[in-house]
């Protein structure tokens, strides 16, 4: 009796909960408001605000996105629609409302409207690529090649592997450091993570920091350009006319010509890696490219296509990223000598590999990496179209619609963060660590999203947090560097990129 009485008690709770969210759901949906409600800038039929991005005459600028993006919510609030170009965008504010467009995903694949112009290069060429990448690439064709190349990628040993090959490539960088001062460090940023890309893409050294190398016409100096070029020219592309669609435009040319280069070499090198792997020994360990390469579901259009991502997405994010996280340390000496202070108790010599033990220690790293990328993200937010109708700051947004997160401006928002435009690295320690530094904000887990969010999140994130974290382990211990140039902002490129030179002076500790 007393289990029978049980059951039917758990079943009138579950049944009463139920009907309490039903309840709920009713009152909700009586106060959502329409998706046309959406507040957002006027525009014309067929271009939409298109004209407000025109140079000089515009009142939006289309490469200062976090700029645009806040007078954007100055003016129309925390949920923004604008029609461009016959392309319906809602920009989202709210680190809650961020949160419920991943969680509507749960359980789907999740799509975004990103690189048209590259897919469309890409599934032209069939004899090069299988799909258009991880980069472009949506739906279950998406869903096989992230499911294959992140088994290795997403695995902390599989990353921690490559220590041993970055170790040396930042000693040889920090030798350079101590010849002179930079007018730009910059350049010099894009061949060091150039040089480690390509062990984990093609592993294979570039040999980026020798003489031939260093020449405007080498490998290397093309496959950093290609880069850059590609990125510029994406954004571009896809948020313009479109013209690219019935015939070859100049700038869908130019980065024709980049991604023509950056696939020779991709091609070149997965060929001799694969005919090496024919006399491979079992007794060693495989590389992640002969660990595509071996794959039974990957073919080598696959790997090049990785290998190319790899090369667009990789060089760029870490390369900025280490820009500012170097002109925030140099701008603020007292974080930089905390940083040395734990460099130093971690690497007693200068000379020291950074072991994977080391890295699990490095809080004080991890937390001015971690504030960088609030500071300067990689870009303004993250794209969705989102797969299932959701509720965002009271209003119904449909499913099919695209909706970019902003990020960028929450990074900033007073709202959300103590001091905000403060590079405060304490901010994301526990209170025992936090030296006396105390905020009355907790951080919201949406409010800083520099690598995505969920089954689509930056693949190789774990590769480029473990090389950034070497290189700024390194360069402290071994110097102290300061700011020799004045305050600077950041260009919206598809990536975000200081709009100055990299300008330090470096003196040796």
């Amino acid at each position: 009796m007393l289990k029978i009485y049980k059951f039917n008690f758990e079943n009138m709770k579950n049944i009463f909960r139920r009907f309490m969210s039903i309840v709920k759901d009713t009152e909700v949906k009586k106060n959502v408001k329409s998706f046309e409600e959406i507040p957002g800038p006027n525009g014309y039929p067929l271009i939409g605000t298109f004209f407000k991005y025109f140079p000089i005459i515009g009142e939006y600028d289309v490469k200062r996105l976090h700029i645009t993006g806040k007078k954007k919510f100055m003016a129309y609030g925390p949920l923004v629609k604008e029609k461009i170009l016959g392309q319906t965008i809602v920009w989202v504010f709210r680190p809650e409302d961020i949160a419920e467009v991943f969680k509507s995903e749960y359980g789907k694949i999740p799509a975004r409207r990103s690189h048209l112009a590259l897919y469309k290069y890409r599934t032209d060429r069939k004899t090069v690529y299988k799909t258009g990448g991880l980069l472009p690439t949506n739906g279950t064709e998406w869903l096989r090649i992230r499911r294959e190349f992140q088994k290795s990628l997403s695995k902390p040993q599989e990353v921690l592997m490559y220590l041993k090959e970055i170790n040396p490539i930042m000693e040889q960088f920090v030798e350079i450091c101590k010849q002179k001062d930079y007018d730009d460090f910059h350049p010099l940023l894009s061949r060091l993570y150039l040089e480690l890309i390509g062990l984990v893409a093609f592993d294979e050294k570039m040999n980026s920091f020798s003489k031939e190398e260093m020449q405007e016409d080498s490998t290397s100096s093309k496959l950093i350009d290609s880069a850059f070029v590609t990125n510029d020219a994406v954004l571009h592309l896809d948020g313009n006319l479109r013209l690219w669609r019935f015939f070859d435009t100049p700038l869908y040319k130019k980065m024709s010509k980049a991604q023509e280069f950056m696939e020779s070499v991709a091609i070149d090198m997965v060929r001799i890696k694969k005919q090496k792997l024919k006399n491979f020994s079992k007794d060693r360990k495989l590389s992640l490219l002969e660990t595509y390469l071996m794959n039974p579901n990957l073919d080598e259009k696959d790997v090049v296509g990785m290998a190319c991502d790899m090369l667009l997405a990789g060089v760029d994010t870490t390369t900025n990223t280490t820009a500012w996280a170097l002109y925030h340390l140099g701008r603020n000496l007292k974080v930089q000598e905390k940083l040395y202070q734990e460099a130093a108790t971690l690497l007693p010599n200068k000379n020291d590999s950074i072991t994977c033990d080391i890295l699990k220690h490095a809080n004080y790293t991890k937390a001015v990496l971690k504030e960088t990328l609030r500071l300067n993200p990689i870009s303004v937010g993250v794209g969705r179209i989102l797969q299932t109708d959701v509720v965002l700051d009271g209003y119904q947004v449909p499913k099919g619609t695209n909706v970019v997160t902003q990020n960028q401006i929450i990074c900033r928002s007073p709202e959300y963060f103590s001091d905000p435009d403060s590079f405060i690295p304490e901010r994301w320690l526990r209170n025992g660590d936090s030296g006396g530094y105390k905020t009355e904000k907790p951080i919201h887990p949406y409010a800083v999203l520099p690598f995505g969010h969920g089954s689509r999140s930056c693949i190789a994130r774990r590769l480029a947090e473990q090389n950034m974290l070497v290189f700024l382990l390194k360069i402290c211990r071994n110097f102290q560097f300061t700011w020799q140039n004045g305050e600077i902002d950041c260009i919206s490129l598809l990536i975000n990129k200081p709009d100055a030179p990299i300008k330090l002076k470096f003196y040796q500790r």
